[in-house]
């Protein structure tokens, strides 16, 4: 990933733009962090807070104007945070903690006209970077325009406090002097003049080119603004600081003073709150009304795709972060380090560029990842090597099949159920052939393959490419048959990629040639509808299903997150591959949304959330019902092996049926018969071991005689590598000539050659 390409990214988080309190500021006082600290009654970290970009904190923290409450967020929901009076607050409960680090001494002399809050907010910016500062005040008292403050508001210690910090960062104050603005500029290499100070008879300023430096304006009318004043002394003190060092007054600063933000922040299900009234309003707030009325905070962040999004909230960061960290991983580190799990885990559904105020996109991101990786061969063959295998099964000669229409001379459809569904329940895919064989006239072909998601989300766009061009070269021989997908992901993604298809999705078509007139007698308990995520950015396929629904008389509830915002089953983009645990966590979360059972119309999404505890039924359960009494949403999902089987003998069977085709060569090693507990073929699943494996692992062993025998258990262990997995199988003979398995494991490894 290039760096240009970060920073596209980086930019589209509004994450860590500033709060609208923040960019009210015109000192960009954290006032989010300053206030989530009074929310645990933490005084002194808020404090610190306040001290990190308030100058002059005890004084100005009395007297600030809280331009921040204008723009909080809280106003439209209840009041405003009463930012000021919190501030206030801290000031008043908390020692000042007055640290002076000690700096090098710089060369250059700076010389202040006046001690006004601007002037004293000059003098200490750059004392603290180290500039000998004279302040020049012809008053006998220190302190401008603040000595007009009440006692009750500034105290007179409180003053005190902050010019004792000054004296001790080598602030020279001195009071009843001012020898004018020329003789100041003649002896010094830099001058302020504060005009809050309260100064008389300047006459007339020089420019800025002569090193003379004014803020503080108090003209007539104009509003009373102590941090207005606070940030006049500080611009200037950037000013002189760069006139010091020859760089450029202007380049650069942009961001001073108030702001606008980027920052996206919800107020749904917000309730109106109104503000703490402290029991004396004289005195202020206590620090425990304080503490209540800091409660009030929304702490202002976007996070709409964290909120959302199972796996942005594992990983407990934001897409900002990510970025980083991915863009760290392929570029620094070339994909061997932390990053491989953030990247390869994401379910690509895209939900999280939905809700995004800015439309990040961490598919985009991870998949640009994964390519890069897989591309420079630093992908880990642990990520993806089982869904690759398991494609190119599908993709090859055990599945993948394209004929026309069995009984018409014509082919002017072709179904193309795709690899899951035939997978998941291969009668299904034969009641639905056989419904479009006997409706749509012109005939109907069949297409069995697997579109080339697998390849497609583990950044193989080579092998994903080549897939594509061998299906088009399919469906041209057919004679380019009207295509009607049964699986949305190969709507949404193989349907495009055939360029010159005309493309269905199987609900419309049923919506025109009806159902069967058993769907249409039933009476279905209230269910509630979980749209695959692959249908997200197609809304006219959404309705259509739920058009379908209502036509076998199905009464839906609609989630919570549904249509453009339905969530992910926890299969999308292989994260059940990469990390089953999230996985889980994922489709148990949606299956928590509603107590109700789930209708869907992806036979993943229907399997993940079996697998999840969901009682769940695919829409086809519906369109074409079994008996009675039968349960479809109790059938369990259907383990790696057995849904590559149903795939194996659907061919078959079909080839059988309609074009009197012979089956499949069988080999010698799918004789071994197998005796497997529950158990056991649960630890297979896990581990993505299949039971043709395991027969491989066995009929070797018996054959060659290598393998290792227990002395105690009698167990046999043997271990072959049919590709780039190595498998090990304990096993023992059966009475019936088979033999029980006990365990198996695999582990994949690619040993290079020594140097």
């Amino acid at each position: 990933m290039e760096q240009a390409r970060l920073h596209e990214f980086e930019r589209r988080c509004i994450q860590e733009e500033p709060a609208e309190c923040v960019a009210a500021c015109p000192l960009h006082v954290d006032a989010r962090s300053f206030v989530i600290a009074a929310t645990r009654g933490d005084w002194a970290d808020a404090w610190k807070i306040l001290r990190k970009a308030m100058p002059l904190p005890a004084v100005l923290g009395r007297i600030c104007d809280h331009p921040c409450e204008v723009r909080c967020r809280r106003r439209d929901c209840g009041e405003a945070i009463r930012v000021g009076a919190l501030e206030r607050a801290c000031v008043q409960v908390t020692p000042p903690d007055q640290r002076i680090l000690p700096l090098p001494r710089r060369a250059q002399r700076v010389a202040v006209a006046g001690s006004g809050l601007s002037s004293l907010t000059f003098a200490s910016d750059l004392a603290r970077k180290g500039y000998p500062v004279t302040v020049y005040e012809p008053a006998d008292r220190i302190g401008g325009l603040l000595l007009g403050f009440p006692e009750e508001v500034l105290a007179a210690a409180a003053l005190g406090s902050e010019l004792a910090a000054l004296r001790r960062l080598g602030v020279d104050l001195r009071v009843g002097e001012f020898p004018g603005v020329p003789a100041l500029r003649a002896g010094f290499d830099a001058v302020y003049v504060g005009l809050d100070a309260g100064l008389s008879g300047l006459g007339r300023l020089p420019g800025e080119e002569e090193a003379v430096f004014v803020g503080g304006d108090t003209a007539a009318g104009a509003a009373v603004s102590p941090v207005g004043w606070a940030l006049a002394g500080r611009r200037a003190a950037v000013s002189v600081d760069r006139m010091m060092q020859k760089a450029s007054l202007t380049a650069g600063r942009e961001k001073e003073g108030p702001q606008s933000t980027r920052l996206v922040v919800s107020l749904a299900g917000v309730e109106p709150l109104a503000a703490v009234r402290p029991a004396d309003p004289a005195m202020g707030y206590s620090a425990e009304e304080a503490q209540q009325e800091a409660q009030r905070c929304l702490r202002c962040e976007c996070l709409e795709c964290v909120k959302v999004c199972e796996y942005l909230k594992h990983f407990g960061s934001y897409p900002r972060r990510y970025a980083r960290d991915i863009y760290n991983n392929s570029s620094i580190v070339l994909g061997e380090r932390k990053a491989n799990l953030l990247i390869n885990s994401c379910m690509l559904c895209d939900l999280c560029t939905t809700v995004c105020p800015e439309r990040f996109s961490m598919p985009d991101l991870c998949l640009e990842a994964r390519r890069e990786m897989a591309g420079i061969g630093k992908m880990p063959p642990s990520a993806y090597e089982f869904a690759l295998e398991d494609y190119a099964w599908s993709h090859g000669p055990s599945f993948a099949l394209a004929r026309p229409a069995p009984e018409a001379a014509t082919t002017t459809y072709a179904f193309f159920p795709g690899c899951q569904l035939a997978g998941s329940d291969p009668a299904q895919v034969e009641m639905v052939y056989a419904h479009l064989r006997e409706r749509l006239s012109g005939g109907v072909g069949l297409i069995l393959d697997c579109c080339g998601a697998p390849v497609h989300w583990a950044g193989r766009e080579d092998l994903f490419e080549q897939g594509v061009a061998d299906i088009r070269a399919r469906w041209q021989a057919l004679g380019r048959p009207t295509l009607i997908f049964a699986c949305p992901t190969c709507y949404g993604l193989l349907g495009p990629r055939l360029k010159g298809a005309e493309s269905r999705f199987l609900t419309q078509v049923l919506e025109e040639v009806g159902v069967s007139p058993a769907a249409q007698k039933r009476e279905w308990p209230l269910r509630a509808l979980h749209d695959p995520c692959t249908t997200r950015h197609h809304p006219g396929l959404q309705q259509s299903a739920r058009r379908l629904l209502g036509l076998v008389g199905q009464p839906l509830e609609e989630l919570a997150l549904s249509q453009e915002i339905t969530e992910c089953c926890g299969y999308g983009g292989l994260e059940a591959n990469v990390f089953p645990e999230l996985a889980r966590t994922v489709a148990t979360r949606r299956a928590a949304e509603s107590p109700l059972e789930y209708v869907t119309y992806c036979a993943m999404c229907r399997d993940s959330l079996a697998a999840a505890g969901k009682r769940v039924v695919h829409m086809l359960d519906l369109v074409f019902p079994g008996e009675a009494d039968t349960d479809p949403a109790a059938r369990p999902r259907p383990g790696w092996s057995k849904r590559r089987e149903h795939r194996a003998l659907l061919r078959e069977r079909l080839l059988a049926q309609l074009w009197d085709e012979g089956g499949r060569a069988v080999e010698p090693w799918q004789a071994v018969q197998l005796l497997i507990s529950q158990e056991v073929q649960a630890r297979l699943d896990e581990r993505r071991i299949l039971l043709e494996d395991v027969q491989q692992v066995i009929h070797h062993a018996e054959t060659t005689e290598e393998k290792l025998c227990h002395s105690v258990t009698g167990h046999f262990l043997a271990s072959h590598r049919p590709r780039l997995v190595t498998f090990w199988v304990e096993y023992s003979p059966a009475a019936d000539g088979g033999f029980q398995v006990h365990n198996a494991y695999g582990h994949r490894m690619t040993a290079g050659k020594g140097v």
